[in-house]
């Protein structure tokens, strides 16, 4: 068995390591941009595919997961044949739609390597970490007499719309788990997240009477309703999770501006409003879906609590329903695997990046609320992906290398 080396010296092998991989790591980036995986419909067919061909290529197993058979997974576990900790390695092969195709300048579904960027649907959230993290699974598995334990690599489906098919599935169904996680979703701007704010989706709904046209009264069609409480659920908007209701209340109305931290207050987001069938009728039903992002501090019960109150207020009878919600989570910043983060950044002389609690939702949420400590870095540059999405090509390096060295301090 060879001797354990130094933090340092490994540090300076794996360095050197991942520089001479530069071009197959921009090859494998340009493989799995050009597999079309935008989420609806999800289908990561194509990637995960070629995820897998890669692993195979290297003679180590990996594994397609399917719960539904246009969205697998792929799964990869690597042993040390030593006892040890089990560290899971999380990304997603979905990518969000490209928007207007217009407002780009490349063309989304290849690969433009250009200035120190590498731009195409994807590299930012987050096919970047993708690619980072198989090649920091082979680095480790060559490597594997310098660290104990397991890692299992999870890059999954449907996570872009929080659907049930990629972890969700993965935990459930096959029990995947840890001691420790590093997911590749990025909080943006290099920095590392320990956290992320609670997501709660809800629709609302209001009745009227019907009627022609001629006959509406003010605030009794459907359509007035609704629009009244759009316009309640957008004043949510800006609530601390550090004050009660009553404080940001006078707050709101004194007039002061949002915190510029949107980590530490609510964001209450009106993604759909629908109402009326005619322009000659009055309209008899109306729905909003509202998209709260609810930061530590504040509960899913607070939230549905002071909407209540809110819509009770303006007197405009409702229907509240929950789509889906969780609770914003934390994970310790003196864990063990943020303690590894921190002895991989000295020993590669990078620098420790500035903790941040994500705005997005992640699948690292679904493992901190089994209990496991969890981190998300990633090369996307900033908060979410966008038109001309792209990863700075030194920063997708330095993630090979901060997820191996990571791992190797959490598992020796």
């Amino acid at each position: 068995m060879t001797a354990k080396i130094s933090p340092t010296d490994f540090a300076g092998i794996v360095r050197a390591e991942v520089e001479s991989r530069r071009e197959s790591i921009v090859e494998f980036c340009e493989s799995v941009v050009t597999a079309n995986s935008v989420n609806p419909p999800g289908d990561t067919t194509l990637v995960a595919e070629r995820v897998r061909n890669f692993f195979d290529e290297l003679g180590i197993k990996a594994e397609l997961f399917h719960k539904v058979d246009s969205m697998p997974s792929v799964v990869v576990r690597i042993d040390s044949g030593k006892p040890g900790k089990n560290l899971l390695f999380n990304a997603h092969l979905d990518t969000m739609p490209p928007g207007d195709l217009s407002e780009w300048t490349v063309k989304p579904f290849e690969l433009t390597r250009r200035d120190g960027k590498l731009y195409g649907l994807g590299m930012g959230n987050m096919k970047g970490a993708v690619v980072a993290m198989s090649h920091a699974m082979d680095i480790l598995w060559r490597n594997r007499d310098q660290w104990n334990g397991t890692i299992t690599f999870a890059a999954v489906s449907d996570e872009v719309v929080f659907g049930p098919n990629g972890a969700q599935a993965l935990i459930e169904d096959r029990q995947i788990t840890g001691d420790a996680l590093i997911c590749g979703e990025g909080p943006g701007f290099r920095r590392l997240s320990h956290g992320e704010k609670g997501v709660l989706w809800v629709r609302i709904e209001v009745k009227a009477d019907s009627g022609h046209s001629s006959s509406v009264r003010s605030t009794t069609s459907a359509s007035a309703r609704i629009a009244r409480i759009v316009s309640v659920v957008d004043g949510l908007t800006g609530w601390r999770g550090d004050e009660t209701f009553d404080a940001f209340r006078v707050r709101r109305e004194s007039g002061l501006d949002e915190e510029n931290d949107r980590s530490s207050f609510l964001t209450a987001n009106v993604g759909v409003v629908q109402s009326g069938t005619f322009i000659g009728q009055v309209s008899t039903t109306a729905h909003s879906e509202i998209d709260f992002r609810i930061p530590p501090g504040l509960t899913i019960a607070d939230v549905l609590a002071h909407l209540t109150s809110e819509i009770e207020r303006i007197d405009a009878d409702a229907h509240i329903s929950v789509i889906k919600g969780w609770e914003a989570n934390i994970t310790d910043v003196e864990s063990d695997i943020v303690e590894s983060w921190r002895a991989a950044s000295l020993a590669l002389e990078i620098d420790f990046p500035e903790m941040a609690i994500r705005l997005p939702a992640s699948d690292a949420s679904r493992w901190r609320r089994l209990g496991v400590p969890a981190l998300c870095y990633g090369p996307q540059p900033l908060l979410s992906s966008g038109n001309d999405d792209y990863a700075v090509e030194d920063e997708v390096l330095n993630c090979v290398m901060l997820y191996v060295v990571s791992a190797r301090e959490f598992l020796t």
